[in-house]
């Protein structure tokens, strides 16, 4: 089992941890990015979690009080009804 790497203090090295989870479309990752506190992480979960219609992950993150999720979350139930 490999240990998970600590999270970025400086500010450039978490962008490219963050962008490094975005082109993988790492979302473990990102969620362990956005809840140590990157706005950018969380910018990237609601992007990936709306473009795969993943509405337990949109769910996830509007409890968390991500309004953009919840307008997403919102967006793509009108859009199956």
């Amino acid at each position: 089992m490999t240990a998970t790497p600590p999270i970025p203090s400086d500010p450039d090295e978490l962008a490219l941890a963050v962008e490094a989870a975005i082109e993988s479309e790492d979302l473990a990752e990102l969620r362990r990015l956005a809840d140590a506190g990157s706005a950018d992480a969380e910018d990237a979960l609601v992007e990936l979690a709306a473009e795969r219609g993943d509405l337990d992950e949109l769910r996830r993150l509007a409890a968390t009080g991500n309004t953009d999720a919840a307008d997403e979350l919102l967006e793509l139930e009108e859009e199956e009804e």
